[in-house]
């Protein structure tokens, strides 16, 4: 059997890596302002550059990740995907891991962890997290998803979003 290695023959910059996570970050602050939880997502392209898909949170079990994961399996190949990132404010859980892996997304990076969205959540029972990291998710696959995460440059930014949203909803 052959193993797929990284994503992509190139690896993004430091700085896209940084831009993408802070559009990501925008997209859920835009899902919250609609009502729902603030986490987004969003799929660029090989090139680094080309956003493809923004999805906001939908609701518990359509998580952002998840209904991007379904959407770009629905409209790229899988030869494609595997050279795109999906960028993340928040660490997938494990259902977003899963899906991205399924649909073939050969890089994810996310922001904050999901160890750091409880201290932010407080157990709350709209986000009951769940302590599966998305690399150990990833260690378990047969193919090697890259990982890259948590970014230091935008941990507090997402934090603070986080906080406010679950503080403001009575955790």
């Amino acid at each position: 059997m052959t193993t797929l290695t990284a994503a992509s023959d190139s690896s993004p910059t430091r700085e896209q890596i940084v831009r993408h996570l802070r559009h990501a970050a925008a997209v859920g602050e835009r899902a919250a302002s609609f009502g729902h939880h603030p986490f987004g997502a969003i799929l660029v392209g090989p090139d680094h550059e080309t956003v493809l898909i923004e999805q906001g949170n939908v609701d518990t079990v359509n998580h952002a990740e998840a209904v991007l994961a379904r959407i770009a399996a629905m409209n790229f190949s899988a030869g494609y995907l595997w050279h795109c990132t999906l960028y993340t404010s928040v660490e997938p859980c494990c259902m977003c891991a899963g899906t991205a892996y399924w649909a073939n997304i050969g890089r994810v990076v996310f922001g904050l962890t999901e160890t750091r969205l409880l201290e932010a959540t407080g157990r709350h029972e709209e986000n009951p997290t769940m302590s599966v990291s998305s690399r150990y998710v990833f260690d378990h696959c047969q193919k090697a998803v890259d990982l890259i995460g948590p970014v230091e440059e935008v941990e507090e930014d997402v934090m603070r979003v986080q906080r406010a949203f679950w503080q403001a909803r009575g955790h």
